[in-house]
């Protein structure tokens, strides 16, 4: 242990943390922007700069070790005046049009400017307008509002593993893009958009899907159904002030309801639907000699990522569309066919936690007869601007239900949205498909919690199933780099594109680099998934009854003819450039 004094206050902490870190264990706030914890600590924005008694220079809070008897000063003119004029050094040539930014009132640069009382910019930067990348089905790359903190590229390149894009030439040339001028959607980018979420500014975002869910709405001979993820429930109270990880299930529908959606229904239904079909699949492979390990294709993310760098894996995927994929080709089938509507003038819209669930919908491979399954996605944060621009008082809507039967579903979809719970909600309905009996205990905890790689053996009957659990392309690299070395056997495989799960997916409330430091949402928000699940009556999806009756009525049994047409896929090797 190393013991400092910041500002006058004695600090004790262990050797190799930095002042930074020392200094928030003491409640002192040192302003950072370049800093994102655990991810990116380069002290390239000088904005955490702070005196160290004897030194000559000011020093990166981020970036510099602690000592035993060492004095560090946080606040006086000589440090405010430094930061000061790198804020502004930085603001001098930053794309300043706040009022139009989609991230105006939640910018990490916006609301450093008003902490250091910015009313003024000393310097004239050199405006260099840069065309803005729309390539990617997903993601808009802006470079003209980029400060180059590099937090994109270190979650892309160490967090996710994926690399594709970095900082080429050099000092005020320097630019955040993919290699040799490509544009983002001629790389291997996956979609994940954790890169957005990463950016303090406007750099990164989601592509805007919101007017044209407007325009379908707008339109008489359109019949328009929504659908909701179940990670956005536990996601969209943050985008109105409310606490991290609070429910808002019953305000999500009474909100849908109010902006005119003609149905709305819920993607855990899907979640439930596609638990009968995979489970049903897990047992197929493992009864009769199938390619092993199953690995799981909820994940859009995942599964570009595997089609870039382990095709070798692809017969390994389960087949199963994912959750908003099967329900939107039942809408188009089962609930066309029962409310007398042409499939042609049903507009799907699918509300997802996840940037990569547009690349998703637009593939060719989940189709039928013609027509895509899901025609829109919209993310978390699209959806609470649109509910914002119908002046709907979102906090203070009366909580609703979704409609019924599509809007019916259980424990095991709730769970979808977390780390593991595919895995788990799978784990619940194969254990007594295979077994006959009832699972009493269906709370698997060793696939819970927010570790990148988890493993578990979980007792199905004579059987010793073994899983693992990977969210994060980056950790997913790690199983299958071990499967394919031969060092790990496995019968079941759970791969989530972004660390944590779908509940921090690239398409959430963004979280600033202060907030993450004191809580995690990753923990939050899967706190709030696994309550759900707990206080819903039916916790297995093949409980459903109105599973059962789409079973019944339509397709007859999982894995039947009638489910592979609607409800599973295939998926094709992609090259890297």
């Amino acid at each position: 242990m190393v013991s400092l004094t910041i500002d006058g206050i004695k600090v004790t902490v262990p050797e190799n943390t930095t002042v930074l870190e020392a200094a928030r264990q003491a409640n002192i706030h040192i302003p950072t922007l370049c800093y994102l914890k655990g991810v990116n600590q380069i002290g390239a924005c000088r904005m955490c700069l702070v005196e160290v008694k004897g030194g000559r220079a000011l020093q990166a809070a981020c970036v510099y070790p602690v000592s035993e008897g060492m004095e560090v000063y946080t606040n006086n003119a000589r440090i405010r005046n430094a930061r000061k004029v790198n804020l502004e050094l930085i603001l001098s040539n930053h794309d300043r049009a706040c009022l139009t930014c989609v991230r105006n009132q939640n910018c990490e640069l916006q609301s450093l400017a008003e902490e250091l009382g910015i009313r003024e910019i000393g310097f004239d930067g050199v405006q260099i307008e840069r065309p803005i990348d729309t390539s990617s089905p997903s993601i808009v790359r802006d470079p003209n509002k980029c400060i180059l903190c590099r937090r994109c590229v270190a979650t892309c390149q160490n967090i996710q593993k994926i690399g594709v894009i970095g900082a080429t030439n050099r000092g005020f040339n320097t630019i955040i893009e993919p290699v040799f001028d490509m544009k983002i959607g001629d790389v291997p980018c996956v979609n994940c958009g954790q890169c957005i979420m990463a950016c303090p500014v406007g750099a990164l975002r989601e592509k805007d899907s919101t007017q044209k869910v407007w325009d379908a709405l707008a339109d008489p001979t359109k019949h328009v159904v929504v659908q909701p993820a179940p990670a956005v429930r536990v996601a969209l109270g943050e985008e109105f002030g409310m606490p991290m990880g609070t429910v808002v299930t019953g305000k999500l529908a009474a909100a849908l309801r109010k902006m005119g959606f003609d149905a709305i229904f819920d993607t855990n239904y899907g979640a439930d639907l596609t638990i009968m079909e995979e489970a049903s699949e897990l047992i197929e492979r493992v009864t009769k000699g199938g390619k092993l390990p199953m690995i799981t294709s909820c994940s859009p993310g995942w599964v570009k990522f595997c089609e870039h760098f382990y095709p070798e894996f692809l017969d390994n995927l389960s087949t199963c569309k994912s959750p908003h994929e099967m329900l939107g080709a039942i809408i188009k089938s089962y609930y066309a066919q029962k409310q007398g509507i042409d499939p042609k003038n049903i507009v799907t819209v699918s509300v997802m936690p996840c940037v990569a669930k547009k690349f998703e919908a637009g593939r060719d491979e989940l189709s039928v007869n013609g027509l895509q399954d899901v025609d829109l996605v919209i993310t978390t944060r699209e959806l609470a601007r649109m509910i914002k621009e119908a002046g709907i008082n979102f906090p203070e809507l009366p909580d609703e239900d979704f409609d019924p039967i599509f809007g019916d579903s259980t424990g095991a979809a709730a769970i979808f949205g977390a780390t593991g719970g595919v895995m788990e909600a799978a784990l619940r309905t194969a254990y007594e498909f295979i077994t006959g009996g009832t699972l009493e205990k269906v709370d698997f905890e060793d696939v819970r919690g927010i570790a990148g790689v988890k493993e578990a053996t979980v007792k199905i009957g004579d059987m010793d199933v073994k899983v693992a659990v990977a969210s994060g392309t980056g950790n997913a690299r790690k199983i299958l780099d071990a499967v394919k070395a031969g060092e790990k056997d496995y019968h079941f495989i759970e791969v989530m594109g972004c660390p944590g799960g779908c509940v921090t997916g690239g398409g959430q409330p963004i979280v600033s680099a202060k907030v993450r430091m004191e809580k995690d949402p990753r923990v939050e928000r899967a706190k709030a998934i696994y309550s759900v699940d707990k206080d819903l009556p039916l916790r297995k999806s093949h409980e459903n009854p109105s599973i059962k009756k789409l079973y019944d009525e339509y397709l007859e049994k999982p894995g039947s003819h009638r489910s592979h047409e609607l409800l599973h896929t295939h998926y094709v090797p992609r090259k890297r450039y």
